[in-house]
C-alpha cells in the first residue's frame, strides 16, 4: 500500500468521471502533477475537471490511452467487472505502478488522523456535515465526498484541500473497497442488505463491517448505534472506544435540509466532533449550517406552471421512504401539495433482491413514473423489469406506471403537466439517469 506521492509527476486516471475517483484527481491536480484521463461518457463530474485543464480521452477506454510517461494509473473498481481484458492488461504491465481508487484512499490515510464514514445509507451527508463542521471550527481538514459540497468560494467540489492532518472520507463498503482505509475514526450510519451483486448475504455484509471496525486502533473510535440488531455483532470484539451517536440525536434540531434520516446523520456528526474536542454546542451550531450536497433534496427549479422540480440520488428503498418522508415534511398532503416521482430502478440485482421492500417505498408519493432499470455493470437475464416493480408498487398504492423509454415517459409527463397547477412537486430519484427528465422539463 504504501506509496511515495512525491515521487509521482505524471498520473492518469480511468473512470475519471466516477464521483469518487474525480475527487482523488483534482488532489492530484492541486499537487501539482500532471494528470489526465479517460471515461466512456461525458457529464457533469467530466466537465467540471476539464475547467481545471486536465486532458481527458471521452469514449471507449483502453491501454491505448494511457501516455508514455505516466508513472501511476488510478482505476474504478468497476473496470475488474466491465472491461475485464483492460484490468488483466493494467495488471500485468510493468511499465507504471497501479492503483485502484479504493487503494488510492489507502495511500492518502495512511499518513492522515482518518475520519472514515460508511453504512448503507447516509454516508455522504454525514461526511458533508462532519466537513462543515471541522471547516467552521478552523480545523482545516482534507476531504474527499461521493457528491458534491460547496467550497469556500461556494463552488461545488468533491475535494476539499486542507493543510492539518486530518482526512475526512466517504467509505463505500461495494466490493470490501473501504477496507483500504486507515481510519482513527470509523463511523457507521446504518447497516441493511444492500450490493447483493457483490454480498451472499446481511451476515456477509455484516462481516465487512466487522473487519472495518477492527481495522480501528485501541485509542481510536468507532462511532455508531450500538443498540442496532445489524451492528451489535459488528462491533463485537472492539479494541476502539464506542461512541453511540444516539445520544447526540435531537428531534427538534433544526437543519436546512428536511427529514429525520437527517437529524440521525446529524448525531453521527455531532458525535464526531466531540470526540475531537469541539464543543456539542459549536458542533450543533455548525451542523445546522450545512446546506445539503448534490443530489440529495437538491432543488432544480420551477416550472412555468409553478411545479417545483427537483432531483434525489435515493435509489435503496430505505433512502427512498426517508426522502419522502422529508418531502412530506415540508410539502404535506393535507395542504393539498402533490408528489409526481419519476424513479430510475438502479442494477437489475438489486431491484430483485429487494423487490418487496421497493413496492412498499413510495408511499408518500401520489404518482410513481419508472424509467427502464440502469444496468450500470450488469447484464440483463430478463428476470426483473420496471414493469414487474410497477405491479408490485401498485398492489400497495395502485400508484405506478413504468415507460419503456425516456421519450416514452418524457411526452407523458408533458401531458400530465397540463393538468397540474398549484401545488405540485416532480422529483426525479435514482442513482442512475433521471435527473436528465429533471433537466429535460426545465430547458423547455
Amino acid at each position: 500500500m504504501s506509496l511515495d506521492l512525491t515521487k509521482i509527476n505524471n498520473v492518469h486516471f480511468i473512470g475519471l468521471g466516477g464521483i469518487g475517483i474525480s475527487a482523488v484527481a483534482r488532489m492530484m491536480k492541486m499537487m501539482g502533477k500532471n494528470v489526465t484521463g479517460q471515461d466512456m461518457q461525458d457529464g457533469e463530474i467530466v466537465k467540471e475537471l476539464q475547467k481545471l485543464d486536465i486532458e481527458i480521452n471521452i469514449g471507449d477506454q483502453s491501454y491505448e490511452n494511457i501516455p508514455d510517461d505516466t508513472e501511476l494509473v488510478v482505476y474504478t473498481i468497476a473496470i475488474e467487472t466491465y472491461d475485464k481484458e483492460l484490468f488483466d492488461k493494467l495488471k500485468s504491465q510493468d511499465k507504471f505502478i497501479i492503483k485502484s481508487y479504493p487503494e488510492m484512499l489507502g495511500v492518502i490515510s495512511q499518513n492522515k488522523y482518518t475520519i472514515a464514514v460508511c453504512g448503507t445509507h447516509g454516508k455522504t451527508t454525514t461526511t458533508g456535515m462532519i466537513s462543515e463542521i471541522f471547516k467552521n471550527a478552523n480545523l482545516d481538514p482534507t476531504v474527499i465526498v461521493g457528491s458534491l459540497l460547496r467550497d469556500k468560494d461556494n463552488n461545488r467540489t468533491n475535494f476539499i484541500m486542507g493543510d492539518s492532518d486530518y482526512f475526512i472520507v466517504e467509505a463505500c463498503e461495494y466490493r470490501r473497497s473501504f477496507l483500504n482505509i486507515n481510519p482513527n475514526i470509523l463511523v457507521i450510519t446504518n447497516i441493511e442488505e444492500d450490493h447483493l451483486d457483490y454480498y451472499k448475504d446481511i451476515n456477509d455484509i455484516k462481516n465487512a463491517f466487522h473487519t472495518m471496525v477492527m481495522r480501528v486502533p485501541a485509542d481510536g473510535f468507532v462511532i455508531c448505534k450500538p443498540s442496532d440488531i445489524n451492528i451489535k455483532d459488528v462491533i463485537e470484539g472492539a479494541n476502539c472506544k464506542i461512541v453511540d451517536y444516539d445520544k447526540y440525536f435531537d428531534a427538534n434540531l433544526q437543519l436546512k435540509i428536511p427529514g429525520i434520516h437527517n437529524k440521525k446523520d446529524a448525531a453521527a456528526a455531532v458525535a464526531v466532533a466531540v470526540t475531537v474536542d469541539i464543543s456539542k454546542d459549536d458542533g450543533t451550531k455548525y451542523v445546522c449550517n450545512f446546506p445539503g450536497t448534490w443530489k440529495r433534496f437538491e432543488f432544480k427549479g420551477k416550472l412555468p406552471n409553478g411545479t417545483f422540480v427537483y432531483d434525489d440520488y435515493a435509489h435503496h428503498p430505505t433512502e427512498i421512504k426517508a426522502t419522502l418522508e422529508g418531502f412530506r415534511e415540508i410539502y404535506p398532503k393535507k395542504d393539498g401539495w402533490n408528489i409526481t416521482v419519476i424513479f430510475q430502478p438502479h442494477l437489475f440485482s438489486r431491484t430483485k433482491l429487494l423487490l418487496d421492500d421497493f413496492a412498499k417505498s413510495f408511499k408518500d408519493a401520489d404518482q410513481v413514473m419508472l424509467l427502464p432499470i440502469y444496468y450500470a455493470r450488469e447484464v440483463d437475464d430478463g428476470s426483473i423489469s420496471s414493469s414487474k416493480l410497477e405491479f408490485e408498487i401498485n398492489k400497495h398504492t395502485d400508484n405506478s406506471e413504468a415507460f419503456s423509454s425516456f421519450l416514452s415517459l418524457e411526452n407523458n409527463i408533458l401531458i400530465r403537466l397540463q393538468k397540474m397547477n398549484g401545488k405540485n412537486i416532480i422529483v426525479t430519484m435514482g442513482a442512475g439517469e433521471a435527473f436528465k427528465v429533471g433537466d429535460f422539463l426545465l430547458k423547455i
